[in-house]
């Protein structure tokens, strides 16, 4: 198969996964931010416990390989924060605008042109602030620390595998909710990013963010950096993966009767009213900081926290938190303001 081909098709089923679990549902994820919907947080925690010894698996017997994140301390905690934030006044993820504006989301419309401006904006300051992401502490995982395929990494691979999937399970106890879309949707995360993972399919991860900035450099030419050229394959491979889950859910939708235009969601409407001037505007500011944080840190929810669990990363962990935090801190302040 074509490899741009594949990539799409891969992207598509993508899409399809987080439209059955409503995963890309502005009020999933602003429900998130604020601990009335924890959807998000379980089907992740299943993706990175089933996703770990799936993938730890396909290494084992050779068909995969590893593609960790190096631990830029700077980069990962501030961007972790800065994204949280961004995460939790957007209402969206960097894969998931993609997929909501096939449903009909106009927010997540705006919300990607905040975020193809942050990403230029990243591009432009990265030499001022390059100092501001370090130290680099190396690409550190469960694998490294424990020097490879060894008892100690099997039995710490299982025991950490096994602690996210019963978290989920806990968490969807609290809720007392009987929907178990999260756990299939998880499930299936978890398969998809094994596939991907295989050096007979793509040998690389999932990924989101980085898209926004290859796009934006490309079409305003601000190419002639070091940046642009690290970022130029992996953002045309997410390009392709995002435009395919995009046309997916769009056709689905329409298919299903479920395509609509609409810009303010009921978890905004009843906080902030329904003035659409305000909503675009933090759509846009939430975009914006969404992707900066995101480029600090070198990954989003897909390709940091979802892909980079899954090889038990210190780097992508310790961004799920910092990211998971601020998303709460920042929609428990940000949604009991009534006046913006």
């Amino acid at each position: 198969m074509n490899t741009a081909i594949l990539i799409f098709v891969l992207g598509a089923v993508f899409g399809l996964i987080i439209q059955y679990a409503s995963l890309n549902k502005f009020n999933v994820i602003s429900g998130q931010a604020l601990l009335t919907n924890n959807t998000v947080l379980k089907t992740i925690a299943v993706a990175i416990g089933l996703g770990a010894i799936l993938l730890s698996l396909e290494i084992s017997l050779g068909v995969a390989s590893y593609h960790i994140k190096p631990f830029i301390l700077g980069g990962i905690i501030l961007g972790g924060i800065i994204f949280g934030a961004g995460m939790a006044i957007l209402g969206y993820c960097p894969g998931t605008l993609a997929i909501s504006i096939g449903e009909g989301s106009l927010d997540a419309l705006v919300g990607i042109m905040g975020g193809l401006t942050g990403g230029l904006a990243f591009t432009l300051l990265l030499p001022s602030i390059h100092n501001l992401l370090g130290p680099d502490l190396g690409k550190l995982s469960l694998f490294s620390i424990t020097g490879g395929l060894s008892f100690i990494y099997y039995f710490l691979l299982l025991l950490l595998g096994a602690g996210f999937i019963l978290m989920a399970f806990w968490i969807n106890k609290k809720d007392k909710k009987a929907d178990n879309k999260w756990l299939i949707a998880g499930i299936a995360l978890a398969i998809l990013n094994g596939i991907v993972f295989l050096k007979s399919v793509t040998n690389r991860p999932i990924g989101a963010s980085t898209s926004y900035p290859y796009l934006v450099d490309f079409l305003t030419g601000a190419t002639k950096n070091s940046y642009f050229q690290k970022i130029e394959t992996p953002g045309n491979w997410e390009l392709i993966f995002l435009f395919g889950a995009f046309i997916a859910v769009l056709v689905n939708s329409i298919i299903k009767k479920q395509f609509k235009f609409k810009l303010i969601y009921s978890n905004w409407e009843e906080r902030f009213g329904n003035s659409k001037l305000k909503r675009i505007i933090w759509a846009f500011i939430g975009g914006f900081i969404l992707i900066f944080g995101a480029r600090m840190a070198g990954g989003c929810t897909s390709g940091h926290i979802i892909s980079g669990g899954m090889q038990l990363s210190v780097s992508s962990l310790v961004f799920a938190f910092f990211v998971f935090a601020s998303l709460i801190i920042t929609g428990k302040l940000f949604y009991r303001k009534q006046d913006m």
